[in-house]
Formats: structure tokens, C-alpha cells, sequence
């Protein structure tokens, strides 16, 4: 990193999520907001928001951004690092397209983009890029400066990413009864999505049997098993596995489910089994539900220690490698050599996503990508 922190030509970084509601009566337009176009009835949208009702309507993923957020402007702060913050969701508020409009009213013309996902997959990224096409485009039709937007690159494998889930698991092992815990194996989990998604997922050159979603996913597993291994002395046996499953069940979606691994590591004699969320960057519906509600019971009937590590949320470990990222990515914009800090063997990710990277079914304009109409 260079010795001055200088974001330059950049003015702004946007935080970009996916959004969640904050109450009750939140919840089924939220939903909607998510699965708008696909003619869902309202009737079943009630139903899918059950996991919400359970906790008051509210998801925890908003707070975590705020807590993110906070973490973000500290770190930069007290790194001298000048580079205001924003928060924009896809699908609650502040909505995306509502931020942007306050970034161009602030003056902000060259925005850099965190998505609070890690890794490749359509979903992940090209989804996000999407609407940040979609907002740009309301902008403009507006009449506004419309900002040329830039993404950060997938930080799966960034150690400020990696550490605080090393440290997780290392706690949550320590964490089982003493009896149970040198058998103790792991699980780490990831959102399911549909193989077809996966095989498509990351460049071109990525494209195959689970793509570039599930090759990343191994990586971090392997990189965060062989931590722990070297930290406990004690060589676990481990699984990726998928978990929050949607959509129609004759399309094949990747497998195996968190709570058929624990049917069937239970049946293989395992004593406790750690679950490890590697695929999500906050305790967001996804974890508070499917592994703590749902995968815990499943494991509290058949009788098997369980214990959910922590997800890296906003560990300042994590605000840190935002900033590398950050400075990073202006010194490549600058003309600056810089070497990207990744680890394992896949390298750093790419700074623009190539044509063909993560497509969706119907194409669509994406923002921050070599095929961006922003450029």
C-alpha cells in the first residue's frame, strides 16, 4: 500500500446491500421488492415471511451494515484516509437509486462500490451490477451528473476476511464439550443456489462444474480448515455445504442441505459438528434462521453437538482489508503499481468484470464491468 493514503480519483465509497425490513409491516413489501416481476401472490409471500415474523419482522442485516458502516469510518479515520462512506440496499431502504441521488447532490463523481457479498455468482455480483445500471439510468433520466461507479474486486480470500472466521471456528470448537471436541468436524456453509447459476458463475474461463461460486467457497474452506488444523493440532474432517434453498423443486440446486449433512454425519458417527457460514459476510436472516433456528434443531433431535460460528460482520480485521481494497484499486486507476493481497492459490479476483462473467437468463445492462453503457 502506498505510504499516503490517497483514494484518488476516487470520491466516495457506496456500501451496497441487499436490504431487509424493520418491522411487521415490512416484511411483504419487502418481498415483493424482492421477487418483483415473478408473480408471486401476496398470500405466499406471508408464508415466506414467517422466518421474519419470528424475530418481530425485522432483519438483522440492517444493523450489521450500520455496525459496518461505523466500522468503515473509524478505520478510515484513524487511518487519515478522507473518503466519505454511503449506504445504499437493493431492496429496502435507503434504497440504492435514493443514495446515489444523495452522492450527486454531495458533488460525488467517481463512487467505489463495496457489495456485501464475497464471492462470484449472479446473485452475488452481476445482480448487484444491475441495478447499480438500473439507478444510474434513473439518474439520468432525472437529468443529474450521473457518477462513474466502480467495484471493488471478490475479497473471499483477503486475510482480513479470512482471520476473523479462522478465529471463529477456533472458538466455537473451544466452545463444545471437552469430550466431544478433538472429533469435532466442520461445516462450512454457503446459500444454495441453482447448479445451473454455479456452472455459469465468474469469467468465461471459470464456467464449468460449479464455476467459479463453488471453486472460491473450497478455497476459503480449505484455507480456514488448514488455519485451524494449525492453531488446534487436530486435523478435522470438512464439507461445504449449502443451505436457504428456494424456488421451484424440480431445478437442481447444489447440494448437500445443512440439515441432510447433519443427518448424515450423525448416522456416520461424528461426535459435534462446528457450522461455519463462510458465505455470508453478516448474521443476516439466512444464518439467525436456517442455521441457528432450523439446522440447530434438526441437530438437538438427533442428539449432536452443534455450535454456529461467528460470521465476520464488522470486524475491524475486515474494516482494515476494505481499506487495502480501497487504496488498492486507486493505485491500479492511478497508474500505481500495487501487489493485490489475496491468499491460496487463486489469486486476486479481477478489478472488471469480463462479458460473459456471471450471465443472467435475460441480459440485462450491468454497471462496473467492461461491458458497462457507464463507462
Amino acid at each position: 500500500m502506498p505510504d499516503v493514503l490517497d483514494a484518488t480519483p476516487y470520491d466516495a465509497l457506496l456500501l451496497l446491500s441487499f436490504g431487509g425490513p424493520e418491522g411487521p409491516d415490512d416484511v411483504v413489501p419487502f418481498l415483493e421488492n424482492v421477487t418483483r416481476g415473478r408473480g408471486i401472490p401476496k398470500e405466499r409471500l406471508k408464508e415466506v415471511g414467517q422466518h421474519y415474523f419470528l424475530f418481530g419482522g425485522v432483519s438483522p442485516i440492517n444493523d450489521q451494515n450500520r455496525a459496518l458502516l461505523d466500522a468503515l469510518r473509524k478505520d478510515f479515520a484513524d487511518h487519515g484516509l478522507d473518503l466519505p462512506v454511503y449506504w445504499g440496499n437493493r431492496n429496502w431502504a435507503p434504497y440504492l437509486t435514493d443514495t446515489l441521488r444523495e452522492m450527486t447532490a454531495d458533488g460525488r463523481r467517481r463512487v467505489l462500490v463495496l457489495a456485501t457479498s464475497a464471492y462470484a455468482s449472479y446473485s452475488g455480483c452481476r445482480q448487484y451490477r444491475e441495478n447499480l445500471a438500473d439507478a444510474l439510468a434513473a439518474l439520468e433520466a432525472e437529468g443529474l451528473p450521473v457518477p462513474k461507479v466502480d467495484k471493488l474486486r471478490h475479497y473471499f480470500n483477503h486475510p482480513g476476511f479470512l482471520e476473523p472466521m479462522i478465529d471463529g471456528v477456533v472458538r466455537s470448537l473451544a466452545d463444545l464439550p471437552e469430550d466431544v471436541r478433538d472429533g469435532a468436524q466442520i461445516a462450512f456453509t454457503t446459500h444454495s443456489i441453482p447448479t445451473a447459476a454455479a456452472d455459469t458463475s465468474g469469467t468465461p474461463a471459470d464456467h464449468g462444474d460449479g464455476g467459479a461460486y463453488v471453486a472460491q467457497h473450497l478455497e476459503v474452506a480449505r484455507l480456514v480448515a488448514d488455519a485451524v488444523r494449525a492453531r488446534t493440532g487436530v486435523d478435522r474432517p470438512w464439507q461445504l455445504v449449502y443451505q436457504s434453498r428456494s424456488g421451484a423443486p424440480h431445478i437442481p440446486w447444489l447440494e448437500p442441505d445443512i440439515c441432510d449433512h447433519l443427518d448424515e454425519r450423525h448416522a456416520a458417527g461424528a461426535p459435534a459438528v462446528v457450522m461455519a457460514p463462510i458465505g455470508f459476510v453478516s448474521d443476516h436472516m439466512e444464518v439467525l434462521y436456517d442455521l441457528d433456528t432450523e439446522a440447530t434443531a434438526r441437530a438437538a433431535e438427533l442428539g449432536l453437538p452443534v455450535r454456529r460460528s461467528a460470521t465476520v460482520g464488522a470486524d475491524p480485521r475486515f474494516a482494515a482489508a476494505i481499506r487495502e481494497l480501497v487504496l488498492e484499486r486507486a493505485a491500479g486507476e492511478s497508474g500505481r503499481h500495487v501487489t493485490p493481497c489475496a491468499l491460496g492459490t487463486l489469486g486476486a479476483s479481477h478489478d472488471l468484470c469480463p462479458v460473459g462473467c456471471c450471465p443472467s437468463r435475460a441480459p440485462r445492462p450491468a454497471a462496473a464491468g467492461v461491458d458497462s453503457p457507464y463507462a
